[in-house]
């Protein structure tokens, strides 16, 4: 039979992540970098993201990060430039929701840009108003149903 040589299996890798609820350090964009939104991801540790720039980049997500920080449609990513092939991009940094609203408001982010921390969530500051989606049937059209 075996000797177990390990500390444990996959139940004590699924664990690890335990220290993410603290606070962390705002981790600003340097040179070379920039700032994105994910539009789609692609599978294979990859997605679409729109950079602040206007350019729209295939982002390869790094191995430190791949299987390990989740990312989805919509989050803001910090991604590092390629001197080489300026189309593409890796995700070198996510942010949380709470930090993505402060870069918004330090003004490392635009105003157009739109946080969606929850997509089932509430109404941006644009829309209110816009369009009412309440419709309103008079009792002889229900009736005739």
């Amino acid at each position: 039979m075996p000797k177990n040589k390990g500390k444990g299996g996959k139940n004590r890798k699924r664990g690890k992540n335990e220290a993410d609820d603290e606070k962390r350090e705002l981790v600003f964009k340097e040179d070379g970098q920039e700032y994105a939104q994910v539009l789609r991801m692609l599978g294979n540790g990859r997605c679409e993201g729109m950079c602040i720039d206007g350019t729209k980049r295939l982002c390869h997500i790094r191995g430190k990060m791949h299987k390990k920080v989740w990312i989805a449609a919509g989050d803001i990513v910090l991604v590092g430039l390629r001197d080489y092939q300026h189309d593409k991009a890796d995700v070198i940094f996510k942010y949380m929701p709470d930090e993505a609203r402060l870069l918004k408001a330090y003004g490392e982010l635009p105003e157009s840009t739109r946080l969606n921390e929850g997509i089932a969530g509430g109404v941006d500051d644009e829309d209110e108003g816009a369009g009412d989606d309440n419709i309103e049937f008079e009792d002889e059209d229900i009736d005739k149903i």
